[in-house]
């Protein structure tokens, strides 16, 4: 009997911050191993990465594009749904129609070889065990983050003393001493009220799932990461004698992305950098979920204009407050910022005139900054997020966290303070950080 064509389906959550590796690994799959693809996210985020398709499915040579839907088909509203009841109407739903994909993909003679799932998509791999196919879990957050959840899953008594004190030195097997604030917020606030209880439940999952494999197989499972193992050594050998994480990245940014958001290309604004001197710009985001108070939005504005460097904001619709007005006063005809509402922030980081960036730290951006040797200033708000800025900050040496009030805000003074340190300094931070990275495109060859 012949055997069939491999055959990947990639399931991953719609949320931009999934999508983008993870499509980033199906294309490269594709284009380097010549494997079959077929990428399938919810049908919402299928219709945000294709706004002007009008065919729920889209095929590019050996590249399918075929959504399923979570039961949310024309997206998630905070202002009508909740997360609890999203979460688990979209593993129901998820489950039995991604189920359809598989088997239709069968019936027409292009059987799935293997299922690779991202975050929170943990269902997927029951979707594949009942047929018999094996699946793989790519870890879209950094092996640090890995490591801590894989540690407290099997001994929450670890952390359970020390969590009250976010300033309080933990010390979990094979890994560097990190403080409680380091740790991913899906731990440290996890209360049972708290904003992210519904989350930790998807998240245990996925690490449920993997101890289901290695009773099953009685073998070490094997977890696709988005690092590299020179960036995160101390995490990959932590969890080695139970999970082999095997890193491909990081992945850098397509010149196609499926992006959830149009660039804001109207204002310019990579002709505007050309303009500005080399390492002078401060670029700002906080990523695409990322909802910022009136009075945050207020105090970078303060913040950026006080300082007196050229500046690139990108700031979503949604995080723009009524009444609020931004508009840069031109001196002598020269536009000092500029504000966008998207950008493609991987053309961004790579141009010369950037010289520091202020971020959220989720991993994208972290490891974008990183490669492109950006420093950063980071101003973490949840999930990994503080992983990821203790890696920037502690491990490579990339840049500065900024403080933030008893409000939860960095406010005017604290970005002043955190730009001298990094446009200063940072310039010798830069040239150290494209030293520590040199080749590292050239990574992740292993699929």
């Amino acid at each position: 009997m012949e055997k069939p064509q491999p055959h990947i389906l990639v399931a991953c959550y719609p949320s931009q911050g999934h999508i983008n590796p993870t499509l980033r690994l199906s294309k490269r799959l594709a284009r380097e191993a010549g494997v079959r693809i077929t990428f399938s996210t919810a049908v919402n985020g299928h219709r945000r990465m294709f706004p002007n398709q009008e065919a729920g499915v889209l095929h590019d040579d050996l590249f399918d594009y075929i959504p399923y839907s979570n039961g949310y088909d024309d997206g998630f509203d905070p202002n009508i749904h909740d997360n609890r009841t999203y979460m688990y109407d979209s593993k129901k739903n998820g489950s039995r129609t991604l189920a359809a994909i598989v088997d239709d993909q069968a019936a027409r003679g292009q059987p799935v070889t293997c299922i690779i799932y991202s975050f929170f998509m943990s269902w997927a791999a029951e979707i594949a065990r009942e047929r018999g196919i094996p699946s793989f879990l790519f870890w879209i957050q950094p092996a640090t983050a890995f490591a801590v959840y894989w540690h407290y899953f099997h001994d929450e008594s670890i952390l359970a003393a020390k969590l009250s004190d976010p300033l309080s030195v933990v010390n979990l097997p094979r890994l560097p001493p990190m403080r409680i604030r380091d740790l991913p917020s899906f731990i440290t606030e996890n209360s049972p009220d708290g904003p992210y209880a519904v989350f930790t439940p998807f998240i245990r999952e996925m690490f449920e799932m993997l101890d289901t494999e290695i009773s099953i197989q009685s073998s070490k499972p094997m977890v696709i990461s988005n690092t590299a193992d020179e960036m995160e050594a101390s995490a990959i050998v932590s969890v080695a004698d139970k999970v082999n994480i095997v890193g491909i990245g990081p992945l850098l940014e397509d010149n196609v992305e499926g992006s959830l958001f149009k660039s804001d290309d109207k204002n310019g604004y990579m002709d505007w950098l050309d303009r500005q001197e080399e390492r002078s710009v401060v670029y700002v985001s906080f990523g695409s979920i990322t909802v910022l108070k009136k009075e945050q939005v207020e105090e970078i504005w303060k913040g950026l204009r006080l300082s007196g460097r050229p500046y690139l904001w990108v700031l979503r619709k949604d995080n723009r407050w009524e009444g609020q007005e931004l508009v840069e006063e031109e001196d002598e005809g020269v536009k000092k910022g500029m504000v966008v509402e998207w950008c493609s922030q991987g053309r961004v980081l790579g141009h010369k005139a950037v010289g520091c960036f202020v971020t959220h730290c989720g991993w994208n951006s972290t490891v974008e900054s990183f490669l492109c040797g950006v420093p950063t200033i980071a101003v973490p708000q949840w999930s990994d997020q503080f992983t990821n800025t203790w890696l920037m900050e502690k491990a490579w040496g990339t840049g500065v966290r900024a403080e933030v009030s008893r409000d939860g805000l960095m406010e005017t003074d604290e970005l002043r303070r955190c730009l001298e340190i990094v446009m200063g300094e940072g310039k010798d931070r830069r040239k150290l950080g494209g030293k520590q990275i040199c080749g590292r495109r050239k990574l992740a060859r292993r699929l």
